[in-house]
């Protein structure tokens, strides 16, 4: 694989899809950074490679989609709104991008999909690209990963009905953990543990795939 990339994929498309964000308000210089050096066409399909660095959703099969660049750098942003996590767990890995985005910017990440076929392929892409602080398994995302825990950050690609009390006691007291909440209608929020519970903050409408149980061998 081309990690440079050439034509669609090439550094100067990927600046054009930075200055896109930044007009779009991301402000985090290690975000942008980090989304600028980030292969996004090793995630996607060689036929889709062309599209990569536009600012959209794009297929990864087994009806899931990669994120967004908006929506993976305004995630980002708030996962480092405090400071630089030590540990981050990311549930619903996908085809791995968002969790090649964290592994530049936090101590370690931990990684949960449900889905066995994109946990091979996502192993294969952290190989490729030597990404040493990235530990990924296939499991059910709303049981989280406790003998991994407590973190600092846990940030989902998938989206609950409701916050999942499972992810919140897995959280430092002061930890953040980053979703989607909702059905037909769903924000992004950041919901901060506290000594007495929870604190719950409502960033923006969003659109992401329902957060499900078990696994899909």
């Amino acid at each position: 694989m081309n990690r440079q990339g050439i034509g669609m994929t090439s550094m100067r498309t990927r600046q054009r899809l930075v200055q896109r964000l930044v007009e779009q308000g991301i402000t985090s210089l290690a975000v942008l950074d980090a989304v600028r050096d980030t292969p996004r066409h090793f995630f996607v399909d060689e036929a889709l490679a062309h599209r990569a660095y536009e600012d959209t959703a794009l297929p990864i099969g087994w009806n899931q989609t990669l994120s967004q660049p908006y929506i993976v750098a305004r995630m980002t942003e708030l996962a480092l709104a405090q400071g630089t996590p030590a540990k981050v767990l990311e549930i619903g890995s996908g085809s791995g991008y968002q969790t090649a985005i964290l592994s530049q910017l936090v101590g370690e990440v931990y990684a949960v999909e449900r889905i066995k076929g994109l946990v091979d392929r996502a192993r294969k892409r952290f190989r490729e690209l030597r990404l040493r602080n990235v530990q990924l398994r296939l499991a059910d995302g709303l049981a989280g990963w406790q003998d991994k825990g407590p973190f600092d950050v846990i940030l989902s690609a998938a989206a609950p009905e409701q916050v999942p009390l499972a992810l919140l006691e897995q959280l430092v007291v002061g930890g953040r953990l980053i979703l989607p909440v909702g059905d037909q209608r769903q924000d992004l929020q950041v919901v901060t543990r506290t000594e007495s519970g929870a604190e719950t903050e409502v960033v923006e409408a969003v659109k992401f795939v329902p957060m499900l149980p078990g696994v899909q061998r």
